[in-house]
């Protein structure tokens, strides 16, 4: 017999509802944002006034100290090889003594007869004055005077223009006053020590 049923058929659709698109793209503000928030940072920077060109030589005397005396000695030493064996020995058995001492001063950072009794810049300058005589009585007096005349001014010009990164965050632009020079925010890392305390 024939089968009688009427047999149902399904349709697979071919065509899929279309999904909702998302734009994966940010807004064209905040890309206008983001640009606008770039600055340009330079470490160099012209001081407008005196006073502001003699705190940042102090400053950078404090911070870069270690490598402006190391620059004059690396040219005072290769200077003095060539003629002056015995003022070079005497430079050497100088700098010795002058990294013991600083190493003293940091294996007793609580000690109050380095740290303030004793100022640590006058033994430094007697070091150097004893170093000068010690050059000039070898008959390197001419080789210190050079390297001092040729490394000092290359020493006050970083110093005059350097402005470093920790410098341009605790620094702001005096605004108002016509001049764009930066005016200290903190007196010092002890200043903000105790600023951190106080909010705690």
């Amino acid at each position: 017999m024939a089968n009688l049923g009427v047999g149902t058929t399904q349709r697979i659709p071919t065509s899929s509802k279309p999904s909702p698109t998302t734009d994966k793209h940010e807004p064209k503000e905040q890309h206008e944002k983001s640009f606008a928030d770039f600055k340009f940072y330079c470490p160099i920077n012209i001081p407008l006034t005196s006073e502001a060109a003699a705190s940042r030589i102090i400053r950078n005397f404090g911070n870069f100290g270690l490598y402006y005396t190391l620059l004059v000695w690396i040219i005072l030493f290769i200077y003095l090889i060539p003629d002056r064996k015995v003022s070079l020995i005497l430079l050497v058995s100088m700098t010795y003594v002058t990294t013991l001492y600083c190493l003293i001063l940091r294996s007793f950072p609580n000690s109050v007869v380095l740290h303030k009794i004793i100022d640590k810049r006058i033994i430094l300058s007697l070091l150097f004055i004893a170093t000068a005589v010690q050059m000039i009585l070898t008959d390197a007096g001419i080789q210190f005077a050079i390297t001092l005349t040729s490394s000092v001014p290359v020493v006050l010009l970083h110093a005059v223009l350097w402005i470093g990164s920790y410098e341009y965050d605790a620094y702001e632009t005096l605004e108002g006053s016509g001049k764009e020079e930066l005016a200290p925010i903190t007196g010092g890392h002890n200043d903000i020590e105790a600023q951190n305390s106080d909010a705690v």
